[in-house]
This record gives C-alpha cells, structure tokens and sequence, in this order.
C-alpha cells in the first residue's frame, strides 16, 4: 500500500513550495527570452572576429640581399722611421689631409749631413786616383791590376754617397700614400729609433665593406651591381655605393663567400671602423601582386593568407521563427531597425611567395588583384570564421579594444 502524502499537512506544504518556485523560474526565463530555442541560440552564435584587412594590388617590389659588415680603409699605411734620430719638426696632426710624398716630421739631420760629407770626400779622392790610372794605363804605364783596383775603388765610392744621401732623405718623413692622418704617435724632442711606427694613414675615399653571404646567393650577386648602406652612428643616413669584387671560392667550414662593396663619400662622412647595414639590389619586377607581409600565415612550410569573402545569406524562415513573440492580449512593440553590416568571412587560401621587400611581399600564384587578406586578427580566425571588418568608420573603441585583446590573445 502506497503511503497517503495528501494526509499529511507537512506533504501538501511542500508541494505548494515546489510548484510556486518553478513557476517563478518559469516566469523568470520568459522574461529573459524565452526558455526553449532561444536560450540555444544565444549560446551556439560566436561573435565575429574583428579583423583588418588589406587589397592585394600591383606595385613594383625588388629583390634584395641584406646583410650588415664594417667599413675598412683601402688605403692604410704606417708610417715608419727609416733612421733614427731627434724629431725636429712635425707638420701634420690627426685629421689633417696629406698627399703622396707630403712632409709630416723632420728629424735631426747633422749626423746624416756629416757621413755624407765625408763620403763626398772620399768619392772626390777615388775619382782622382782613377782619373790618374786611367791616363798611365792609355800610355801602358799603370798596370792593368792598378788601373781595375782603381776603377772598382771609384764605383764602391760612388755607392757609399748613394747610401749617405739616402740616410740624409729619411731624416725627412714623407707619406707614402694620400689620405688623412688618422694617428699620431710621436712629440717634438722623441728620439725615435729604426722602424718605430710615428703616423698612422688611412686613405677614406673608397671604403670598403666586406659581406660574408651564403652560398646559395653565389649566382644572383654580381659585380657592379648596386648596394646601398645605412650607417646607425649617423642616424641611419644612407649611402650608395657598388659590388667591387667577388671571391671565387666559397669558405667550406661557414659556407660562405666574400663580397666586397665599395663607397665613394666626397664628404668624408664615412669613417673606417663604422658599423653598416647593407641591402644588395638584384632583380626588380615593376608589376608584381604584393601584400602586407603580415598576411603571411607560415605553417608547416605552407604560406598561406585569409582572404576576407561575403558570407553566405542566412535562412529568413528560421530568423523568423527565431523572434520573440508578444503575449497573449499585448501589442509587440516594434524595434527601430539598425542598418546591419555586411556580413564576412575568412577563407584561407594557400599561395606562393616570391620577392619580400620591407613590409611588403609578393604573391606569384594563389590571389587575384584587389582580393583583400587580413592583416591584424589573422592568427584568431579560422576556415569560415564570421569576421568583423574593421575602417575608419567602424574603429569604435569596443571594436578596437576588442581587436587588441585579440591579437594579444593570438
């Protein structure tokens, strides 16, 4: 026998309980929209993904081989003595413009003068001693043993002034190249000693810098092909120079070969030892399709871009069956309809890639003209993703912040 819950007054209390509460529930949810279709709508429908976009279009792109090197000096040469001696005079200090055979120091002279003397001397004695064999050897009066030690006494002579005028030479420092002074070494009153390093020369016009580049760019390099260099010490300046040779072989233990850029700076600007980034210009195409390179979608070693299309049109007939309906003996207020936006989604499309230049890239096979690929918002959409394409006219503020939280996220 089943127990008799409508006895017991404690039973019949709570079911009023139950029944008023579910009623409330129920009340409460149509309110809200309703309890059955609604509810599932609202919890399968995504938000569209804010995105910006871009045009595919022809523009001219370049191909370009970017590497970084440091300037070296053409010309450098140390200035050595080639006798010792007292420094007397200096000419030049760091920074000043010499030519080829310029004076830079003096050195003590006297002793050089003094050997030369007497060298001179010693000439003039062998000449006459010569001067004198020769006449008694015409007449077979000097033996011929007299007249060749004689002959080679004056040649020995001759050498020995040679030598003394070219010690008296190197009293007088010379540059052996044109250029500027890039150091000084020696003071006024320094005894300077055989072979001591006094100047420091470096010839600024060209300059040249080495790029250590793989090999696999051996055939698109060429000489005279042209470069360009921005220098960071000077703010990113740029200067234009060219490929002044090529090594031939290629390094086996970094697989890398030389390529030797050259500057001309008539301004003096450049300084050996500055830091340079380069960019070698090979090939250039005046029509290519390019886009953003940010649109680029590498995965797996598959480029690929998202390509913003119209969304397919939705079913009216469930739109319809979707709207809330007024109850019974009240009049639906009508809502102020909105201009709806147009309605996007992203496709992904796989393409080929050719020439990048700076922010731009170009696609060789896979896009058409004026298609427009996402740009920022690309790493949160997928195939088919709804997508909310962001101008001047829709960057609200809930849209921009919206997007930024997206691309942190992505």
């Amino acid at each position: 026998m089943l127990p008799n819950f409508a006895a017991s007054p404690k039973s019949r209390g709570f079911r009023i309980l139950r029944t008023s509460t579910l009623a409330a529930a129920i009340a409460l949810l149509a309110a809200c929209g309703g309890v059955g279709d609604g509810m599932g709508k609202d919890a399968t429908t995504q938000a569209s993904i804010p995105v910006e976009v871009a045009p595919a279009s022809h523009q001219t792109i370049t191909a370009n081989y970017s590497g970084t090197a440091t300037l070296e000096a053409v010309g450098d040469a140390q200035v050595v003595a080639k006798t010792s001696g007292i420094v007397l005079k200096i000419f030049v200090e760091e920074g000043t413009h010499v030519q080829k055979g310029q004076v830079l120091a003096e050195l003590d002279s006297d002793a050089a003068r003094n050997k030369l003397a007497q060298a001179t001397a010693a000439l003039k004695k062998a000449q006459a001693a010569y001067d004198k064999a020769d006449k008694g050897f015409a007449l077979k009066i000097t033996p011929k043993a007299d007249y060749d030690s004689m002959k080679y006494d004056l040649e020995t002579q001759k050498a020995i002034v040679e030598g003394a005028q070219l010690d008296l030479s190197y009293t007088r420092i010379v540059a052996p190249i044109s250029g500027v002074i890039a150091k000084r070494s020696v003071k006024v009153g320094n005894l300077v000693q055989l072979n001591q390093a006094l100047f420091q020369i470096v010839d600024l016009d060209p300059l040249e810098a080495v790029l250590n580049v793989p090999e696999r760019d051996l055939d698109t390099l060429k000489a005279g092909q042209p470069v360009r260099m921005r220098v960071d010490a000077l703010g990113g300046k740029s200067f234009d120079g060219s490929i002044a040779r090529i090594a031939p072989v290629v390094d086996a233990a970094s697989g890398t070969f030389r390529v030797t850029c050259a500057f001309r700076d008539t301004t003096s600007t450049l300084k050996p030892g500055m830091f340079g980034r380069i960019e070698v210009t090979y090939d250039q195409r005046h029509d290519a399709l390019v886009v953003p390179r940010n649109a680029i979608v590498e995965e797996d070693g598959v480029s690929s871009v998202f390509v913003v299309e119209p969304a397919p049109p939705k079913d009216e007939k469930k739109d319809a069956k979707d709207a809330p309906k007024g109850k019974a003996g009240e009049a639906v207020a009508a809502e102020t309809a909105k201009p709806a936006s147009p309605a996007f989604v992203a496709k992904r499309r796989v393409v080929k890639t050719g020439y990048a230049e700076g922010d731009r890239i170009e696609i060789r096979d896979g896009l058409a003209d004026g298609e427009r690929v996402i740009t920022i918002g690309r790493n949160a959409v997928r195939e088919g993703t709804e997508v909310q394409v962001l101008d001047n006219a829709t960057k609200s503020p809930d849209a921009m912040a919206s997007l930024a939280k997206t691309e942190a996220h992505s």
